[in-house]
């Protein structure tokens, strides 16, 4: 197939994408396909021209932002919609869902998916209302990914910290804040691929024993991105040692989530086991980080799906959605 993979750029240097772009292309022509890298930062005109020139068979969509925008994954998506392009991964509405995760817990609810109880503050909310979750609370973006707003300081014990955590994310994200009670826990992330039938990954679990006595065991920003950090160098994702029964109960709480919002082809979802074996969904990935060497990657490697294979699988489904 003639396929273009679409990835979003940092600024206007044309080389300025994630290495995932140049992962999954040299993966996708390894399956013999012919395939082509588009960048685009902020240019809609630059957007809709390129793929008139290209005129691929298929999207595989990587673009997670446009411009400034941090939420501009849903935009890209629509406009390919109305360009009549066939895409990879999750439509605008999935997109928009995995954004807004108040909303997104709202649509769980509806299914019975466990999650943790949660407010949402916007720069006129009255903080009072937080007065009916459980402290600890965690404090982060309402519609940010990439842990970002997120770090030790994010886990709050009492109403002061609570309101100058808000205060900072209203201010320097730029955000609303999404207010969860702190669910205490082993962390696993789940993979899950198909549409129709989707199939759920091994669990990969975060490993925080490297931590500093004291660091809350969250994976925040240092933890994911600041390699000379104690954060980054404290934790590590691990294929999970669990029981059989566990696995297939960590697994079922995924793929409920995955369908309940309707994720398209791929997609992960992170979880927190507590002592007495309380499963609660933190959040769902449609269209998840696809990095090789990514929680994502590393549970369907678990699963004998190496990464040139798990490229061609999504596109395989896309291709069966679109019925090309």
């Amino acid at each position: 197939m003639k396929i273009t993979v679409l990835g979003s750029l940092e600024s206007d240097d044309p080389k300025s994408y994630d290495v995932v772009v140049d992962q999954v292309a040299s993966a996708l022509r390894k399956h013999k396909h012919r395939v082509s890298i588009f960048g685009v930062h902020d240019d809609l005109r630059k957007l809709v021209s390129g793929f008139s020139r290209r005129k691929p068979d298929l999207v595989f969509n990587l673009a997670e932002t446009f411009g400034d925008s941090l939420n501009g994954d849903s935009g890209v998506a629509a406009v390919l919609d109305l360009l009549g392009i066939h895409y990879t991964g999750g439509g605008p509405g999935e997109l928009y869902l995995r954004q807004d995760k108040g909303l997104a817990k709202k649509v769980l609810a509806f299914d019975g998916v466990q999650y943790p109880h949660f407010a949402i503050f916007g720069k006129d909310a009255d903080l009072e209302a937080a007065g009916k979750l459980r402290m600890p609370l965690f404090v982060k973006p309402l519609t940010a990914d990439a842990s970002i707003g997120i770090d030790g300081e994010s886990l709050v014990r009492d109403a002061i910290s609570l309101m100058k955590r808000v205060v900072m994310i209203h201010e320097k994200v730029g955000d609303s804040a999404l207010v969860e009670e702190y669910i205490e826990g082993r962390e696993f992330y789940i993979g899950v691929l198909g549409n129709r039938e989707p199939v759920a990954f091994p669990p990969v679990e975060m490993d925080f024993s490297g931590l500093p006595e004291g660091l809350p065991r969250v994976a925040g920003t240092k933890a994911k991105w600041k390699k000379n950090s104690v954060e980054y160098k404290g934790t590590k994702s691990v294929l999970a040692d669990v029981p059989d029964e566990l696995r297939a109960k960590l697994q079922k709480a995924a793929l409920d989530a995955y369908r309940a919002l309707r994720v398209r082809d791929y997609g992960r979802v992170d979880l927190r086991l507590t002592e007495t074996g309380e499963i609660y969904v933190i959040e769902v990935n449609a269209s998840c980080y696809l990095e090789e060497n990514s929680e994502f990657a590393m549970g369907a490697k678990a699963m004998g799906i190496e990464f040139p294979e798990l490229t061609q699988r999504i596109v395989d489904l896309a291709v069966e959605r679109y019925a090309i």
